[in-house]
C-alpha cells in the first residue's frame, strides 16, 4: 500500500525551486536534481533516488516535498523509522498538507503501530472525509485490529470516493466474506472480474468463496487464472501480512489449495 496497506510511493509535485550557488558549481540546478530524484523514485530505483534526495535537501532543507519523498524512498528501502522522521520534517514545513500524514501512516503500519497510523489517517479524513487513500488505508488498519465491520465501511467509502478503485472494492468484498455476507461478496467479486478480467485479487477471492460454497469446479477455473496472474496468492503468509486479507478468506483459500494439490 501499504500495503500492507500496500506501501505506494506518493510523489509530491515539483515546487518552484531556485538555483543555489552550490548547485550552480556542480553544474546541476536544484530543479534538475529534484526531477532526477523524482524519476528515480517513480522508476523504483530507490538506492539511486536516496542520494539524489539527500543532495536536494543539503542544498535546500526547506523543501517539504523533498522530505516527504525521501521518506517514501527510505520506507521502500526498509527504514520505516527514518521514513517517519522525514515525514515529520515535511509536516513541520507544510502543516496543512495531507500527503506526509498519509505517508507517515504507511510507515507506521510497517511497524504495526496501528493506532498511530489510524491517527494520521483520521487527521486527513477530518479535513477531507472523501479522501479515498486515507479511507482505504484506515480500512487496512481496522482490519489489522480485528474490526472487520469498520474495515468494510472504510473500503466501501473509499470505493465510492474514487470510482474504479478496484483494490478498495475487492477489499470490501473480502471483508463481507469475513463477516458472512457471502452474497454481497460474490456479487462484488464477479463485478470486478467482468470489468478487470486480469485482476488476480478478485479471482483469488472468488476462488476461496466458491470453494467455501461447494462450487469446486468453478473455483478451480478462477484459480487457474489467479495463480497465473500472480503466484503470491499461493503464499498464506503473504496474504495475511502483506496483502492483509481477512483470516476467513485466507483459511478458505488455504483449504482449497491443500485439496487441489
Amino acid at each position: 500500500m501499504l500495503a500492507v496497506a500496500l506501501a505506494l510511493i506518493l510523489l509530491l509535485p515539483l515546487p518552484a525551486l531556485a538555483v543555489t550557488q552550490s548547485s550552480a558549481r556542480s553544474g546541476v540546478s536544484l530543479p534538475e536534481q529534484f526531477e532526477q530524484a523524482m524519476a528515480a523514485s517513480r522508476d523504483g530505483r530507490f538506492s539511486e533516488a536516496l542520494p539524489l534526495w539527500d543532495g536536494v535537501l543539503e542544498q535546500d532543507p526547506s523543501q517539504a516535498a523533498a522530505w516527504s519523498n525521501r521518506g517514501n524512498v527510505r520506507l521502500a528501502l526498509g527504514d520505516p523509522e527514518g521514513a517517519i522522521e522525514d515525514q515529520g520534517r515535511a509536516m513541520a514545513l507544510d502543516p496543512l498538507n495531507p500527503d506526509p500524514h498519509l505517508n507517515r501512516g504507511t510507515a507506521e503500519e510497517a511497524l504495526q503501530r496501528w493506532q498511530a497510523a489510524a491517527d494520521d489517517y483520521t487527521w486527513i479524513l477530518e479535513r477531507d472525509p472523501a479522501d479515498a487513500s486515507a479511507l482505504y488505508n484506515l480500512g487496512n488498519v481496522r482490519g489489522s485490529q480485528g474490526d472487520w465491520t469498520e474495515a468494510r465501511r472504510c473500503y466501501d467509502a473509499a470505493d465510492l470516493a474514487r470510482p474504479g478503485f478496484a483494490m478498495a472494492r475487492s477489499s470490501a468484498a473480502l471483508a463481507a466474506f469475513q463477516l458472512g455476507d457471502l452474497e454481497t461478496a460474490e456479487r462484488q467479486f464477479r463485478q470486478l472480474i467482468r470489468r478487470y478480467p486480469l485482476f488476480a485479487d478478485a479471482r483469488a477471492g472468488l476462488t476461496a468463496l466458491l470453494w467455501r460454497q461447494g462450487a469446486q469446479g468453478e473455483a478451480e477455473s478462477h484459480w487457474a487464472a489467479a495463480s497465473g496472474l500472480d503466484p503470491r496468492y499461493r503464499q498464506e503468509e503473504w496474504l495475511l501480512r502483506i496483502r492483509r486479507w481477512p483470516p476467513v478468506p485466507v483459511q478458505a483459500l488455504a483449504q482449497f489449495l491443500a485439496l487441489a494439490s
